[in-house]
């Protein structure tokens, strides 16, 4: 019968694989070139494998090697996935928070805030995700999310939904557009004007269409964005206006001139999480860093059009 397979074997045998070398080998696991050359003839005996042809003084892989290296590989693949599991186990005991932010708040905004809230928790782990926000809710009460942030409204009995930040679109513009001599722009300013749109099936560009339609704006979308990044990167580039709200500028606010837009659409932000979720605490100061940031920006943000 053959051997159990010894563990020192399989990471020599690995380390081989991945470093061309015997003596590479051997000084990755600290060990003797000897003592590497007979733990790698032992696991082709013990096993009955030829694992390696003899080249010229150097070991090369053969095709039952290579073979048996791909499923090693998958094998401390998972034994990584495990430190990591372990990792964050422990860390659980310093506290940890997986939060949940739509799209088109993961970039500077999320930054800032969880920036912010890390400085006064320095022992927390914080995990941010950005799922689709239809799937939020759904990730906050199945406890994949400890908390999340979203635009739609959440009708559960068992998550609890706050407010976090409401402010109407304002229009952004590239620098230098001759809008910006504007101190507000109305509907029939941008009739005809280049404009760079939200994809309808977003909240957002709901919103826009709505009005585009109430106003009977000739509207002349020369671009669609999923991706609030994409979309604000776009306008800076000079292709054209868009309507947004002002967290959705953070990370490009000086990129674009930023003026208010009359009438006002309003956009709102809600905080959601499980109504027995655990980190309760944890979960009440990251909303509270969030709404405080959300305020901090859009106060410094009008400053450049007041």
């Amino acid at each position: 019968m053959p051997r159990a397979l010894n563990l020192r074997q399989i990471e020599i045998f690995k380390a081989l694989i991945e470093h061309g070398t015997v003596s590479r080998a051997a000084e990755a696991l600290y060990i003797s070139q000897p003592a590497a050359s007979k733990l790698l003839m032992q696991l082709e005996k013990d096993n009955g494998l030829k694992l390696f042809d003899r080249y010229k003084g150097r070991l090369v892989p053969t095709a039952q090697g290579l073979r048996l290296h791909e499923e090693v590989a998958r094998i401390f693949v998972g034994v990584r996935q495990v430190e990591s599991a372990i990792g964050l186990i422990k860390r659980e005991d310093q506290g940890r928070l997986v939060v949940g932010v739509i799209p088109a708040l993961s970039g500077a905004y999320i930054q800032r805030t969880t920036m912010s809230f890390l400085k006064r928790n320095p022992n927390v782990y914080c995990w941010i995700k950005s799922p689709s926000s239809q799937w939020i809710p759904e990730y906050v009460l199945t406890r994949v999310l400890d908390i999340g942030i979203v635009t739609a409204r959440v009708e559960n009995p068992f998550i609890v939904t706050e407010p976090l930040f409401e402010h109407p679109l304002l229009c952004i513009m590239p620098l230098g557009h001759p809008l910006a001599e504007r101190k507000v722009v109305r509907p029939d300013d941008l009739n005809g004007v280049p404009f760079v749109a939200f994809n309808t099936e977003t909240y957002t560009g709901q919103k826009v269409s709505a009005m585009f339609d109430a106003y009977d704006v000739r509207s002349n979308v020369v671009l669609t964005a999923d991706s609030n990044s994409t979309l604000c990167h776009f306008v800076a580039a000079g292709l054209g206006v868009s309507l947004v709200h002002p967290l959705f500028i953070a990370g490009v606010e000086k990129q674009v001139v930023v003026r208010p837009f009359e009438p006002t659409i309003p956009l709102d932000f809600l905080v959601c999480f499980g109504r027995d979720a655990r980190n309760l605490p944890l979960i009440s100061e990251f909303a509270a860093e969030a709404r405080m940031m959300a305020t901090s920006f859009v106060d410094d943000l009008a400053k450049s059009w007041s």
